[in-house]
């Protein structure tokens, strides 16, 4: 069976289903003091009622006649009967339990667990409910009036269903067209929402993490290579401090880059200035990052971006010193620090030699550079963004209730066929990739098959990353670093091991959509030493005249229409 046929592409990717976080306890009831004169009132109405009582049998006792013994005796055992129902009931308000100078109100321990009887507590709640207000006592002769306080229990998003008859409810994928001359990859259409709908579909609230509630990472500064693998910016972490990171637990504390220095981009390697971190700092919400290191690519603007976008989403390019001079030297980079929408932020004293490996902190470590930030968008540096980033985020993440979303490879499932391909590349030396795949393969790794189904890929077409920032997501892009860094630098190898691991532990699941469906919102680039080769294109002609309009040469408006190169420079234009 070739993998063209285990996943088509007409073939929808698997629905996602978030794991359902646990119903909160019953929230617990406000302890409430009343006022002294308020009781000592309800006692002496007791007392009198009481004494009433006494009295009443009294005057029975000396008027009946003797003869008639035995029914004044039934009539004791009702009386005595009805007292005890007066004094067992206890009506709504009233407090038969001395309280003792209590002047203020109490404070609730809901860390505690339960103690009170479930039942009563209930219909007490409910009884307040009910109620508009409560009188409480915070003075001695003084009686206000206050809604009743119940802490909120925690909030979790749980998804939502289009409204019926939303175009996008019932939107299938149309056919492939049938064009024989064209067969490699090509954008599908997508249902996306108008922008100021996906915007008031926007979560209140976070996504529920499963199982990982707190992560934190380590720091420290000794370090010392033990294993195989790894480097000083990652921590070097030991074969058994791997093994326990994928032992998911409540609170977890693991290596995720950044392992020495003040904070992630101060004295870590990968370092940032101040300015551009108070920046940083104050990106909340949405972002939208990308990177270019070695002036490997040309920034590429995005476009059909909403006003409210442009004025709520950060737009953010990591980029090194050569890129940098190269920018200042062919673009308007100036002192502002930006081009066009992209916030342009130099990163210095970069760990790793490679520039695609460095590319793979921004990716993968967002988390860590960004602590403010909801949701993510990662877009490779020859990627242009042509549609609204709420817009992704409605329909990759929110409505199909997912807190990650990675497109699968066009044509590629297997992690054994991706490494040959690989290879054939030359995009890394053939040793260390059957090092990695043969690493894998001792630890469980198979050929991808149907039998791994609703899984639809073992490979990603990792150039981009949609994300929220939960805890779960977050030990997933650390560990997914992790294996980039001991490892090669094709994330796509690491993968599913570090997804499948995560996923044996906890009910957590992905969105692995169509590749055609990122090619819908992103439109793939060239890189910059593939243009550089190009000849430009032929001078404009003014058609009236006839004359020949002069065009100086400029990188950045080549066209793509008057290139006929090889198919080897088009297959690496195309990151295929």
């Amino acid at each position: 069976m070739t993998n063209n046929n285990i996943v088509s592409h007409q073939q929808q990717p698997q629905k996602i289903n978030q794991s359902t976080p646990p119903l909160p306890p019953p929230p617990p009831l406000l302890p409430v003091t009343f006022n002294r004169s308020i009781i000592n009132s309800k006692q002496q109405q007791q007392q009198q009622k009481h004494k009433d009582d006494t009295l009443f049998m009294f005057w029975i006792f000396k008027f009946a006649p003797r003869k008639k013994l035995g029914m004044l005796l039934l009539c004791f055992v009702s009386v005595a009967f009805m007292m005890l129902l007066m004094i067992l009931y206890i009506p709504k308000g009233e407090v038969t339990q001395e309280f003792g100078p209590i002047r203020s109100l109490g404070l609730v321990n809901f860390s505690a667990p339960p103690t009170f009887d479930e039942k009563r507590s209930q219909e007490f709640h409910n009884s307040l409910a009910n109620d508009d207000v409560m009188k409480i006592n915070v003075a001695n002769d003084k009686i206000i009036t206050a809604q009743p306080f119940f802490p909120p229990p925690p909030i979790y998003f749980l998804g939502y269903a289009l409204p019926p008859g939303n175009p996008c409810e019932t939107f299938t994928l149309p056919p492939p067209p049938a064009d024989k001359k064209r067969t490699g990859p090509r954008p599908c259409p997508v249902c996306y929402l108008p922008v100021e709908e996906a915007i008031a579909l926007m979560p209140k609230a976070p996504s529920y993490s499963p199982v990982v509630q707190n992560l934190t990472y380590i720091h420290e500064h000794n370090l010392t290579k033990t294993e195989f693998g790894g480097s000083v910016f990652g921590g070097f972490p030991s074969l058994k401090q791997r093994l326990e990171s994928y032992e998911v637990k409540e609170s977890m504390t693991v290596h995720c880059g950044f392992v020495s220095g003040d904070k992630p981009g101060r004295k870590t390697g990968f370092d940032i200035d101040d300015s551009d971190l108070f920046e940083m700092d104050l990106c909340r919400g949405v972002l939208v990052a990308s990177a270019i290191f070695g002036a490997y690519d040309l920034i590429q603007q995005p476009k059909n971006i909403s006003e409210v976008s442009k004025q709520t989403v950060c737009f953010i390019m990591f980029v090194d010193e050569q890129t940098e001079r190269f920018l200042r030297n062919s673009s308007n980079l100036d002192d502002s620090k930006r081009i066009g929408l992209w916030r342009i932020v130099v990163v210095h004293n970069l760990p790793y030699t490679d520039p695609r490996r460095n590319g793979k902190v921004p990716k993968l470590l967002l988390h860590r550079l960004f602590p403010n930030v909801k949701y993510s968008l990662w877009v490779d540096g020859k990627l242009e963004l042509v549609v609204d980033p709420y817009q992704i985020l409605e329909r990759f993440l929110w409505r199909k209730n997912a807190s990650f979303a990675i497109s699968r490879h066009y044509k590629r499932f297997d992690v054994f066929v991706e490494g040959e391909a690989n290879k054939a590349a030359a995009k890394y030396d053939n040793t260390s990739i059957d090092f990695q795949i043969d690493f894998y393969q001792r630890e469980g790794l198979t050929p991808y098959s149907e039998s791994k189904l609703p899984i639809t890929s073992d490979v990603p077409e990792g150039c981009v990353v949609i994300r929220e920032h939960i805890p779960i997501s977050n030990l997933f892009t650390c560990l997914w670093f992790n294996e980039v860094d001991r490892f090669t630098s094709r994330d796509q190898l690491s993968f599913s091991t570090v997804r499948d691991k995560i996923m044996s532990k906890t009910n957590w699941t992905l969105n692995m959509f169509l590749d055609c469906e990122r090619r819908n919102f992103v439109v793939q680039g060239y890189h910059r030493d593939i243009l550089e080769h190009w000849a430009p294109p032929p001078p404009p002609v003014d058609e009236k005249s006839q004359r020949i309009v002069s065009n100086p040469t400029n990188i950045s408006t080549i066209r793509r229409q008057g290139d006929r190169k090889s198919s080897q420079n088009r297959k690496v234009a195309t990151g295929m």
